[in-house]
């Protein structure tokens, strides 16, 4: 594309509009920033006749070179991936509403119970219990686009060779400056197990056994940690039929959206008022 004759039909960067007013770049010809700035400011003057707002410019790591020439046109980095930079700039006279990068880890523990009223616990290798002897309850993180409830069961299987089913988030909690100074949504999800042979992760899991849930909860370190005695009542309510927590519901946001997600509701709850 070239602008107009005022801009002397200096070529354009190829953009596609946005949902919100602005564009979007994805740069993968390669040049220096010489030919480069005249070519972004060309197209940021065209941008701002159309009365678009927010510019996004996906930069592919091959082409960094090109980072410091955005940077002193006035652009700022709002997050980076594996294989690209993108940088943003807002041009329009209005206030700037480019939303922030995203600020949360998400994270799920398991509390795999058997019909014995045994618990899988492990031992870890790495993190804040290594080398303590204490027992814990299998953790991890969740992938980019992977649900709560197969990121749980794929953790449990990791770390444990133990298969597990999905029954349903007991709780959640939120927390702040952690990981890389971002926040943190922690679930603590309920699983019944479908074997019982461990075969452990021997890179990041020491030990791993069924534990009686009582011995479990009597450890010295519980007393430590205010969230883990939660963790225990909520445990102790759910199996004497007290507690409901929250099972998955697939489901799309827009009627004409063929992305399934997941609600996570009191089934129970809902089941009642269903049937007034």
């Amino acid at each position: 594309m070239t602008a107009g004759n005022q801009e002397q039909q200096i070529e354009l960067l190829t953009s596609t509009d946005d949902d919100h007013g602005g564009v979007i770049v994805e740069l993968d010809k390669p040049m220096d920033s010489t030919t480069f700035v005249p070519i972004l400011r060309a197209s940021i003057s065209h941008w701002k006749k159309q009365g678009k707002r927010g510019l996004w410019v996906k930069v592919p790591i091959h082409l960094v070179n090109l980072v410091e020439a955005l940077v002193k046109e006035g652009f700022w980095y709002h997050h980076a991936e594996p294989n690209y930079l993108m940088l943003v700039h807002w041009i329009a006279e209005s206030v700037n509403t480019i939303p922030a990068n995203a600020t949360h880890r998400v994270g799920v523990g398991a509390l795999v119970s058997n019909e014995k009223g045994e618990i899988l616990v492990v031992q870890e290798k790495t993190g804040h219990f290594q080398g303590t002897g204490y027992w814990k309850l299998p953790t991890g993180v969740v992938d980019e686009g992977e649900d709560i409830n197969a990121a749980v069961v794929r953790e449990v299987k990791e770390e444990t060779g133990i298969d597990s089913e999905f029954v349903e988030v007991l709780a959640f909690r939120q927390s702040h400056k952690t990981f890389f100074e971002k926040s943190d949504l922690f679930f603590v999800c309920l699983l019944r197990p479908l074997t019982s042979d461990i075969k452990i992760q021997e890179v990041e899991i020491d030990a791993a056994k069924w534990m009686p849930f009582d011995e479990y909860a009597a450890q010295a370190w519980m007393e430590k940690y205010e969230l883990m005695k939660h963790v225990n009542k909520i445990y102790l309510a759910k199996m004497n039929g007290w507690y409901s927590g929250l099972t998955p519901v697939s489901t799309t946001s827009l009627p004409s959206d063929d992305k399934i997600s997941y609600l996570y509701l009191n089934a129970k709850g809902l089941k009642r008022c269903n049937s007034l």
